[in-house]
């Protein structure tokens, strides 16, 4: 039997922690290094310098890196603090060697600062800001102070979690008085307080697990009222950031008269070191100065990812996640699921399309490229957010929430208003050659506008009518022009006549702008009295059964395959979010 071939794709990183291993799992797109996130696991640990419970944990994690086929070149191991500052290092590193042929990296606190900057710029849009990180670990917190790509300062302190709770919170007590005098101890014999002060900050980022415990007590309202300590929230939806007084709310409560009960289920394994996780931020915001801190999804295993996908892909753009995620965050603050199954459908059709456009040796004026393929794509997942306050002009107020919304970061002026631009022109008037929008446009990227605006065009318009029901598509060269064919669940004849005229009007731009001819001068739509279904005969591997169905002809090259839009692709769009459920 023949060898299943590596997934070069996807990437993996297993973070040796203080107090849990945890497991990323992340598919880049080797065009434009997007990620998704594919698998992210956690073990927690009693005994972290057990090799016993490390070996078992670790080849737990191997096995599933395995199952993915994950070539050697694309998963990397690495240790922090505990095992920085165990005195058993080497031993345990050999056995683990010996026993699962696992090369480790320890990260020295300098190195694990750096990458876990690194990924945290797949995240937030750090820009030309001088940027203050706080990373909280178990055994340690790590700082950077970085400008775009250039790092200042870095350092870690061991000042963990994990370690302040084994030493001032243990047997019931929390000795929080205590806690903060170490604490203030710490931090200014470092001289961290005076490089800060040196350099200064425009914004402060924190990362991993108890800053992100933090900022959902935020959000939930820890301590206030019970009820709203459990309500659903959307990551997407969150602000994703604190001010000073509220954390001192947090902290307040958590060593306040709050039931312990009412800790335990709310942050769950996190309750037994949230106490002195957050009595030691509320420090560090008071020792340097911080008055609101933004907080990052991404941390140390994402920047991993992003160092090693760095190696493989040639190019790659550390931008490209942050660009992408702000695009996610802005559709689903605006679209309900129901729209955003619909957002994502549409983008995946336009991509199939645009795909086979770019194979051919000439799209009318223009020359297409990944990047277009990015702004084809966000604009498809906006192009329907207008619909949040009603129907009517919703595509002019699509455009004006882009434009004026200041939430697509990572793109410029232009690349802003290029996305906004084919949000508003989805629907209605197809803007000519010279249209007042475009004037700030140079001729040839007026040109490519209006070759992304045909695709969004007739992807918006396919979704419309056949939402997640579309089973195949194929786009082939004729000998007199393109063919589009479309096949998709049963329509009801209304809708297919509805569709027919509607799609007549776009192909007359899509000869325009496309310079190409369309089959017989005209659409064709075939309605017939079956459709295929598993089991018999037929041209595609199936029977027929009673019903109609419809095929769509109009211009372009042929696809063999076309993935289903269904659940797996609405959720692929999802790339921050894995709870989601749309």
């Amino acid at each position: 039997m023949a060898s299943t071939p590596p997934n070069t794709n996807l990437f993996a990183a297993i973070d040796m922690g203080t107090n849990s291993f945890k497991l990323l799992v992340i598919r880049a797109d080797p065009t434009t290094g997007r990620f998704l996130t594919i698998d992210r696991l956690k073990h927690p640990l009693i005994h972290p310098l057990s090799a016993a419970t490390t070996a078992a944990s670790l080849s737990q994690f191997k096995q599933i890196i395995d199952s993915k086929h994950i070539p050697p070149s694309n998963y990397r191991i690495v240790a922090t603090s505990a095992i920085r500052e165990s005195p058993d290092q080497a031993l345990l590193l050999n056995h683990l060697h010996q026993t699962l042929g696992l090369q480790i990296k320890v990260l020295s606190g300098q190195e694990e600062a750096l990458l876990i900057y690194r990924g945290i710029k797949q995240f937030y849009p750090v820009n030309n800001k001088v940027v203050l990180v706080v990373d909280i670990g178990g055994g340690s917190t790590e700082f950077v102070i970085a400008e775009s790509d250039i790092v200042h300062f870095s350092t870690s302190l061991k000042l963990g979690h994990v370690t302040l709770t084994q030493r001032f919170c243990s047997a019931g007590y929390d000795d929080v008085e205590s806690l903060r005098k170490f604490v203030r101890e710490v931090v200014r014999e470092s001289g961290l307080v005076e490089v800060v002060r040196r350099y200064g900050f425009d914004v402060v980022i924190g990362s991993s697990g108890t800053i992100k415990a933090i900022e959902k007590a935020v959000v939930c309202r820890y301590g206030c009222e019970v009820s709203n300590a459990f309500a659903e929230f959307d990551e997407f939806r969150r602000e994703w950031r604190f001010s000073k007084e509220e954390l001192s709310g947090v902290v307040g409560s958590l060593v306040g008269d709050v039931e312990e009960g009412v800790r335990d289920v709310f942050f769950k394994r996190r309750s037994g070191f949230i106490v002195a996780g957050a009595v030691l931020l509320d420090e560090i915001f008071e020792l340097l100065g911080i008055e609101e801190m933004e907080v990052s999804g991404y941390a140390l295993g994402e920047g991993v990812v992003a160092e090693m996908a760095g190696e493989v892909f040639d190019g790659y753009d550390l931008n490209v996640n942050v660009r992408w995620r702000s695009v996610m965050q802005l559709a689903t603050r605006f679209n309900n699921k129901k729209r955003m199954k619909c957002a994502a459908l549409c983008a995946a059709i336009a991509k199939d399309i645009f795909e086979g456009l770019k194979k051919l040796t000439e799209v009318g004026d223009a020359s297409l490229n990944d990047k277009d393929l990015e702004y084809l794509e966000a604009a498809c997942l906006l192009h329907t957010i207008g619909l949040f306050t009603g129907k009517k002009g919703y595509h002019k107020r699509s455009y004006q929430i882009i434009m004026n919304g200041d939430q697509l970061h990572g793109y410029n002026t232009e690349e802003m208003k290029l996305i906004a631009l084919l949000a508003r022109h989805h629907r209605k008037k197809f803007p000519k050659r010279g249209h007042s929008s475009l004037v700030a446009f140079t001729n040839e990227a007026a040109e490519k506008f209006r070759v992304l605006c045909i695709i969004i065009r007739l992807s918006a318009l396919i979704t419309q009518y056949t939402p997640v029901n579309v089973e195949d598509i194929d786009l082939s060269q004729c000998y007199d022009g393109l063919k589009l064919e479309i096949r998709n669940q049963p329509l009801q004849s209304a809708d297919i006549i509805d569709i027919q005229v509607q799609i007549k009007k776009e192909l007359e731009h899509f000869k325009m702008v496309l310079k190409q001819k369309y089959l017989n001068q005209a659409l064709k739509i075939e309605l017939n009295s079956s459709t295929p279904v598993e089991g018999g005969p037929s041209s595609r591997g199936g029977v027929w059964k009673e019903g109609p169905h419809y095929r769509m002809l109009v211009e372009t090259l042929k696809f063999r395959h076309f993935r289903r839009h269904s659940f797996h692709i609405s959720c692929k769009w999802s790339d921050a979010c894995r709870s989601c459920d749309w």
